[in-house]
């Protein structure tokens, strides 16, 4: 394999951590759950054999072990004759990647995030191609029209890795731009906020009636994590879905043109923390939210004090459980489709195609690709993603009159409150950062290959959604939102996932690290600094090759589109 001058891609710390829920089977005779009942018929895999091989995998989004005994584990070794032997970072370990390129030691599988680019580079990833050809129908199935996003580049169509990200779907839930707690809501008798200054008065009014909580706890307007790298999710990422209604390409805007732009020299995004500067200043954003860790953060939530975010979901969903366990459904939040004004619209619900840059492929390491292609061929097969996503028949989900799978109050209601749910029973633990179908796509049976269903989402609301969607006459809480229809696929998939140069990883990790410091040091500011600090930060970027890093990144973007085209 031709090695290839391509670092990596570090543009944003966005984990999607799409985490769905599991699929699974009745119990054979040999008490062995068998997957197959309700899925169709797949001829994907080789177990059964007895025979075992036993795979390496790095997971370098993976915090915790995966010793791969859990049920769903199981029947994935009994399903395709293969074990994984799970690694993963450990503590602060940054440099794994680079150890293994430096001692050439690489696992079978790899999941290397955003430094695949210094795999393809070092010539160790196998081109996939040739392998998907002969023994991947099932993962062609998957991607269908978007198989050629898969492609390196135009210059080297070579597939090394398969999307760690969904393939198509409809979202019928979403965490939206901002956060707001439904006691808040309540009181504003559900009007949804239109613009910032909505959605300020509407928190400062319900801060002042409710200066504290039940607990005697103050309560906090705004609160943000932005000491480490959540502020590219809670700090930056915001400032483009709300200012700019743009999709998230980390932290550039794309136009029609392809042409990039480094976000945070956009006048809309200068105004939108020049806004937070004030709410700073005023009080109303917490004096903390610059230097409190993450843990801090998801406490604070927790405890219920916190009226509003400017988040996502899976950012803040453990401070979330803890409260639905409490009993505090009033302190969980409502997704708002917040923009700046009435004439931008929030991207929330917009399909931006398949992220490829990221994702799992096999190394030159290993001894049977054959086996591994296989592996996930089967991941991406009806019976495997029912597998990983739904769990195991008879005891994660049931079988209805008409032949769909639906999970009881009880699971449900296990799944949401259980922090250790998906580790201790295997549903959803698996899917990523392998292949997987997005919400809403369904199956031969017509059951969806995740457990989030239209239905199944209206059966799950709480009192405090079923509610709202009552005051706003809907059926889903996103129907409040600008619908996908109303948005194009962009023909370049998100920049974010993206396996870059270099030279341009080099400048984008500069520009991050300037832009991190003076956007928290010009929210914190006083207001008659404001414009001379953000001033002093454009330049700084503008001397730190911004120029240079939006060249690359605009042609590298063209590049993707032609793809496609």
């Amino acid at each position: 394999m031709k090695a290839k001058k391509l670092g990596v891609f570090i543009l944003a710390a966005a984990l999607t951590a799409g985490a769905l829920a599991g699929c699974g089977g009745k119990e054979s005779s040999n008490n062995t759950p068998n997957t197959n009942a309700g899925t169709g018929t797949d001829d994907s895999g080789d177990g059964g054999s007895g025979e075992v091989t036993e795979l390496t995998f790095y997971n370098a989004d993976l915090t915790e072990d995966d010793p791969w005994t859990d049920p769903v584990a199981q029947v994935l070794t009994e399903k395709t004759g293969v074990k994984l032997n799970v690694d993963h970072p450990v503590g602060e370990d940054k440099q794994r990647i680079s150890l293994m390129i430096a001692e050439q030691n690489f696992p079978d599988l790899i999941y290397a995030k955003g430094d695949a680019g210094s795999l393809i580079d070092a010539g160790v990833m196998l081109d996939l191609t040739g392998l998907i050809e002969e023994h991947g129908p099932n993962i062609k199935k998957m991607y269908g029209d978007e198989f050629d996003k898969l492609k390196y580049s135009a210059d080297d169509p070579a597939i090394y890795q398969l999307s760690s990200y969904a393939m198509g779907g409809t979202k019928f839930e979403d965490s939206g731009t901002a956060q707001v707690q439904w006691a808040v809501m309540k009181e504003n008798d559900y009007k949804i906020p239109e613009t910032l200054e909505e959605f300020e008065q509407m928190l400062k009014s319900y801060k002042e009636a409710h200066p504290k909580t039940e607990d005697g706890a103050d309560t906090i307007g705004i609160t943000l994590s932005a000491s480490d790298w959540h502020w590219m999710i809670t700090l930056g990422n915001p400032a483009g879905y709300i200012a700019e209604g743009a999709p998230d390409n980390g932290q550039w805007l794309i136009d029609d043109s392809y042409h990039a732009t480094y976000k945070f020299t956009s006048d809309k995004i200068r105004d939108y923390f020049k806004w937070l500067n004030r709410l700073y200043n005023e009080g109303l954003l917490d004096p903390e939210f610059a230097t409190q860790t993450h843990d801090d953060y998801i406490a604070k939530i927790a405890s219920g004090r916190v009226l509003a975010l400017l988040d996502t979901q899976w950012d803040y969903i453990d401070a979330e459980k803890i409260l639905k366990s409490d009993g505090k459904l009033e302190q969980t939040y409502c997704g708002l489709p917040l923009t700046a004004d009435k004439d931008t619209k929030a991207p929330s619900l917009m399909y931006q195609g398949l992220a490829t840059g990221q994702g799992v492929g096999i190394t030159t390491a290993c001894e049977d690709p054959v086996a591994a292609i296989k592996f996930l061929d089967y991941i991406c097969s009806d019976e495997g993603q029912v597998l990983v996503n739904w769990g195991i028949e008879g005891t994660n989900y049931q079988i209805d009159e008409n032949g769909h799978r639906y999970r009881t109050e009880e699971e449900i209601k296990e799944e949401a409150e259980n922090k250790d749910y998906k580790k201790t029973t295997g549903v959803g633990f698996h899917n990523y950062p392998f292949p997987c179908y997005g919400t809403g796509v369904t199956d031969s049976t017509g059951s969806t290959y995740t457990t989030d269903s239209k239905e199944s989402i209206i059966a799950e609301y709480n009192e405090e959604q079923q509610a709202a969607c009552k005051a706003w006459n809907v059926e889903l809480l996103v129907d409040i939102f600008p619908q996908p229809s109303e948005f194009e696929t962009p023909a370049f998939p998100p920049t974010w996932a993206y396996s870059m140069p270099t030279d341009f990883v080099e400048i984008s990790n500069k520009l991050d690290e300037v832009a991190q410091a003076s956007l928290v040091g010009c929210v914190i500011g006083s207001e008659a600094d404001f414009d001379s600090a953000y001033d002093k930060m454009v330049s700084e970027l503008e001397s730190s090759g911004m120029n240079d890093a939006a060249e690359i990144l605009t042609d590298m973007v063209k590049g993707k589109a032609a793809l496609t085209q």
